[in-house]
């Protein structure tokens, strides 16, 4: 069975080689269609176009990940192909959840036979309009964090978002938040919300261990952690040894509204959406993912 194969020329600090893609694909003995989109529009055309085929597989991030989905969705389609995925450039936080290689050459084994899983989609909706996600979303002070490291230099990589976060702490306004969710309601300070479908973010962090993409749930978390013992807590944050803290409270919704204080800025798989007040909700067993 062949594959269309979407490469896109945003993701990651350099261009992505398009010889070694194929070559990748060639080796693993993988039957593929490659295109090549000029930029981020044409990506998403390129995508909405292959919307009709069996299978369908993008070469980038999770930012790549996250375009696809919306495009797929935005056809208007009631099926969509099934999804495969090629890490370039920072890699994909996505792919760690299954344990799949964050290098092109062993990813794309994974392109091979019938494996796939059928996963769920998080919708999110806000002043801006309507975005989904795949990996994970976020408002507080992570989300500023990823706005401004949208803005460093990409030579860093996944060290622009621990700097990043580092300087808009100081400065964020921290507090009073309610999140509703279908069967209970949580209110107090906060610096954060996660709003996770998988477990890793931010190049590797693993801040939703107990996350699962197939449970028709987000795995929501409160973090009410001071300005001052924040950087202590990062290391835990990093390798999910954060959830018993008592700082940190986990919910399990299939929808939810967040509404905060302060208006705090709102991220989905690294993007930069928008603001709170934002709702959620989960579109469950949405997408087939070639694992």
């Amino acid at each position: 069975m062949s594959w269309v194969v979407a490469v896109n020329p945003a993701a990651g600090r350099r261009p992505i080689d398009i010889e070694r893609v194929r070559r990748a694909l060639a080796t693993a003995g993988v039957e593929a269609v490659v295109e090549v989109a000029r930029d981020v529009a044409a990506m998403r055309r390129l995508v909405s176009e292959a919307a009709g085929e069996e299978r369908l597989a993008v070469v980038g991030g999770d930012g790549t990940v996250n375009l696809a989905v919306n495009a797929l969705y935005d056809t208007g389609r009631d099926a969509f192909p099934i999804l495969g995925v090629l890490p370039a450039g920072t890699g994909c936080d996505l792919l760690r959840t299954f344990g799949i290689p964050q290098d092109l050459e062993g990813a794309v084994h994974h392109l091979r036979g019938d494996s796939i899983y059928t996963i769920d989609v998080g919708e999110l909706e806000g002043k801006w309009g309507v975005r989904r996600f795949v990996n994970v979303a976020q408002s507080g002070v992570g989300a500023a964090a990823v706005t401004t490291a949208g803005k460093m230099p990409r030579r860093l990589g996944s060290a622009r978002y621990l700097s990043a976060f580092g300087i808009r702490l100081p400065r964020f306004p921290i507090g009073e938040i309610e999140l509703t969710m279908d069967r209970r309601s949580h209110r107090g300070r906060a610096c954060a919300v996660i709003i996770a479908n998988a477990q890793f973010f931010g190049g590797g962090w693993n801040i939703a261990p107990k996350a699962m993409l197939v449970d028709g749930d987000f795995d929501l978390q409160v973090l009410d952690v001071a300005k001052t013992a924040a950087p202590a807590m990062v290391p835990r944050l990093m390798r999910g040894l954060h959830l018993t803290d008592p700082r940190v409270r986990r919910f399990s919704a299939p929808k939810f509204r967040l509404e905060t204080q302060h208006a705090w800025p709102v991220e989905v798989d690294g993007d930069a959406i928008g603001n709170t007040p934002v709702e959620g909700r989960v579109l469950a067993a949405a997408i087939n993912l070639k694992i």
